[in-house]
């Protein structure tokens, strides 16, 4: 009976199914494989919550379905375009002037930024945080947090670009 089985028993029991049904939406074998994991994945971190266990199979493939029509809207949202594609949108930047940049030196350059800023760049990109995240641990609006993050970035981008002019912002703000 469908609800005495196991995860294991499960998953061998309708990966082939659930991947013929991804498969056909997806129309990729990849995508496909991707899909049918994140089911089994779904289904491993929500499935207790499945009232009659012999329902399974029909649960599985609505959630397939679900997670395909987000994934399609996810996709509409945030497209993905190749590099070629694109080039011309993409800054004018030369390349040897970001060939010699490392960990350290991308470091040294945001510890000249003026702190309020600092603070913000490291949540953000070397701690992964959210704008809401952000805000709450700075205290402050999260408009706040996007115009430290812009002036930051804007910042870093100078000193990395000349880093021997570099000023701390603090700096300048006194000579003015």
């Amino acid at each position: 009976m469908v609800s005495d089985l196991d995860f294991e028993q499960l998953v061998n029991l309708y990966y082939q199914p659930l991947y013929r049904f991804a498969l056909s939406l997806t129309r990729t074998e990849t995508d496909a494989g991707d899909l049918t994991q994140q089911t089994f994945y779904i289904y491993e971190t929500k499935g207790h919550q499945l009232r009659d266990r012999a329902k399974v199979k029909a649960w599985l493939f609505t959630t397939m379905h679900r997670e395909y029509l987000n994934s399609q809207r996810r996709a509409l949202r945030f497209p993905h375009f190749a590099l070629e594609q694109v080039d011309a949108e993409l800054p004018a930047a030369p390349v040897e002037s970001f060939a010699h940049l490392d960990a350290e030196s991308v470091l040294e350059a945001l510890s000249k930024v003026d702190e309020p800023h600092q603070a913000a760049l490291a949540l953000f990109y070397l701690e992964d945080y959210s704008y809401q995240e952000m805000a709450d641990i700075l205290g402050v609006p999260i408009g706040t947090i996007k115009s430290r993050l812009a002036r930051g970035v804007a910042r870093l981008r100078e000193i990395l670009a000349d880093p021997l002019t570099a000023v701390p912002v603090s700096a300048k703000k006194s000579h003015e």
